[in-house]
């Protein structure tokens, strides 16, 4: 299969992970959804950590000097920073997250841009490696089902009807499958491009999991819950590991 067609496959399979968002209509129990999305945030932490180590980081290796992957990577890091800033994105995994009407809208075309980016990052995967595509995929889907249970909760709480929610959210996240005939379109034109891509995704993978998450993951005060969620992050990482080879 053409790496541009495994890309939109898996940019639809992103996509649908907006619907996960249902999952807060179908538990009602807002104690089980919280433990849900802890282990579903820890189990994203991991894959994302793995992810960048263990994957794209060496895959850069094989294209770039150590050195100018190093500078991509701490770029990278970097622009996730200063976007989550700029687009005010708040990746809360809770229901009751603090926000205002305007918030709806803004957490609508922040997740838009970064699913967008998503796109960019997945097509640069399968254009280098079709395996590594589907790794790539695996650490985006993991954070991107927390992060739609969040985002839906925000819409919901900003004054959009629970149907209006779920779709706008879908539509968001269709910008993916735009990022990735961008990219594929650039790619195409600068070979480049795909371990820039690659270097630059590495980095926002360890900020999201480190500025992100883990502060989420910290703030469960059980230690059954916390232990639990440990081992998610571990299973991840074996995982990762493991699809390595």
């Amino acid at each position: 299969m053409e790496p541009l067609w495994c890309a939109l496959l898996a940019g639809v399979i992103v996509s649908l992970a907006s619907f996960s968002g249902v999952l807060v209509l179908v538990i009602s129990k807002k104690e089980i959804q919280q433990e849900l999305l802890l282990l579903l945030v820890s189990f994203s932490t991991g894959a994302l950590m793995g992810g960048a180590f263990f994957h794209l980081i060496p895959e850069s290796l094989e294209r770039l000097a150590p050195l100018s992957m190093s500078k991509l990577v701490i770029l990278g890091f970097s622009l996730f920073y200063l976007l989550e800033r700029g687009m005010r994105w708040h990746h809360c995994h809770k229901k009751d997250c603090d926000t205002h009407k305007i918030l709806g809208y803004q957490n609508l075309i922040g997740d838009g841009l970064h699913n967008f980016i998503d796109g960019l990052v997945i097509v640069a995967a399968f254009s280098s490696n079709i395996a590594l595509g589907w790794v790539v995929l695996v650490s985006i889907a993991s954070h991107e089902i927390p992060q739609e249970i969040g985002d839906f909760g925000v819409l919901l709480y900003s004054g959009f009807s629970k149907t209006k929610a779920l779709w706008f959210n879908f539509l968001s996240a269709l910008a993916a499958l735009l990022g990735i005939l961008v990219g594929y379109f650039l790619i195409s034109k600068i070979e480049l491009l795909v371990s820039t891509f690659l270097s630059l995704a590495a980095g926002g993978f360890i900020y999201i999991a480190a500025s992100d998450l883990i502060p989420e993951i910290h703030r469960e005060k059980s230690l059954r819950k916390s232990a639990l969620a440990f081992g998610m992050f571990i299973i991840a990482i074996g995982m990762m590991l493991v699809i390595k080879g």
